[in-house]
């Protein structure tokens, strides 16, 4: 009899909504061009732009401020840029700055060279250090140009939210730009550009329940954005050349608007359920290291160490006991590596860390489930003397 799949994945990727699928469904019938001016195009333009409105109303923000892009990665290649425009003014970024536990997109820079990045400093617990920020601002040479400062709202791995607001008037302060990931947030956190401090934001639809294969840029205003990444033609107000993605922005719209609500009384439930898996995981493996525990985290990210287990090892059996959860972030094609936001933690990433991640639809049986199955794992590392 084959074992009931339970997705513990969420952080990785959110399954697909009933809504946005539906919405794409009927995006798909629809044979106009966007950019057209007949009826046909007209139809395809009102999707994508409905869809421009929901996604920036999600992050409190003006439609006219939001730039699709495919993917959020690609969203963060065109905002780490070392020129950017203010109408027909180029305004020079000297330098990036991004935390050491950045997603790999934002890690790698972008469009700057290697020597052009500064890389800040994060606590042991897992939050950035705002002091080293403030001193690498401090040291900035301002006639290269602006300094430019990427960080994450909520890291992917271990969930914890990080001091955005303070660290905006610290850039500002500092005459900086301010690119925020809020991929692990959207959808997840009450999320404002303008209450966070934010220049730039990032998203991306499929962490939400969208589909995969889109993301957004999301400005504060109209009239400072980078150079484009993809030119072209005009689309996008000339910032993202290509043909929309009628059916896919119609889907990350649907998302974005059953998201935006009830997200409260969400939240709590999701909490509850992965507050309950962790306190029974504890109980079966009294040497479980929950990290980020004490800090503020998102809901629904439970990241942890089980001494003596490899990640990748627990990885394998949990998924052969039908849950699907990640060793560490699903970012690198399937490849299971050392976290580099253990590393920047101080901690011991040789072993790694597995990471549940629960979502609106995970149930208290699938916890229950969840459960019995890291019993069962946990049991194995004891009888086997793999444990420390």
């Amino acid at each position: 009899m084959a074992i009931e799949r339970i997705y513990l994945d969420w952080n990785a990727t959110a399954p697909l909504l009933g809504c946005a699928r539906d919405a794409m469904i009927e995006a798909l019938s629809l044979p106009g061009n966007p950019s057209s001016v007949h009826a046909e195009g007209r139809s395809a333009r009102t999707l994508v732009e409905q869809a421009r409105r929901d996604v920036g109303a999600l992050v409190g923000a003006s439609s006219a401020t939001v730039t699709f892009t495919a993917s959020a990665t690609e969203a963060a290649n065109h905002l780490l840029s070392p020129v950017y425009r203010m109408g027909r003014s180029a305004i020079s970024i000297g330098r990036l700055y991004v935390s050491a536990i950045e997603h790999p997109a934002i890690r790698a820079g972008g469009r700057f060279a290697a020597d052009r990045v500064s890389e800040i400093a994060v606590k042991s617990s897992g939050v950035i250090d705002l002091d080293a920020l403030a001193a690498h601002l401090a040291e900035h040479d301002t006639t290269s140009g602006l300094p430019l400062v990427a960080l994450m709202l909520v890291n992917n791995e271990t969930g914890i939210v990080q001091p955005i607001t303070e660290a905006a008037a610290i850039v500002h302060k500092h005459g900086g730009l301010l690119v925020v990931d809020a991929v692990q947030a959207a959808g997840r956190l009450p999320v404002s550009i303008d209450a966070l401090g934010a220049d730039f934001l990032i998203i991306s639809a499929h962490k939400i329940g969208g589909p995969k294969g889109i993301g957004a840029v999301i400005a504060r205003g109209e009239t400072l954005m980078p150079e484009p990444l993809v030119r072209g033609g005009g689309q996008e107000k000339g910032h993202r050349a290509g043909t929309e993605n009628v059916a896919a922005s119609a889907g990350f719209g649907a998302a974005a608007r059953l998201m935006a609500d009830g997200l409260e009384a969400r939240n709590a439930a999701i909490a509850a359920r992965r507050d309950r898996l962790e306190a029974a995981m504890a109980q079966h493996a009294p040497d479980l290291l929950i990290y980020g525990r004490s800090e503020q985290r998102v809901a629904n990210t439970s990241f942890f160490h089980l001494p003596g287990l490899k990640a990748e090892t627990g990885q394998i059996a949990f998924d052969l006991e039908g849950v699907a959860l990640s060793a560490g972030a699903a970012c690198s094609s399937g490849k299971v590596g050392a976290s580099h936001v253990l590393t920047a933690m101080g901690e011991d990433a040789a072993t790694g860390a597995l990471r549940l991640s629960l979502g609106p639809s995970t149930t208290d049986a699938e916890v229950d489930r969840a459960i019995e199955v890291f019993a069962k794992v946990a049991g194995r590392r004891k009888l086997s003397g793999q444990a420390a």
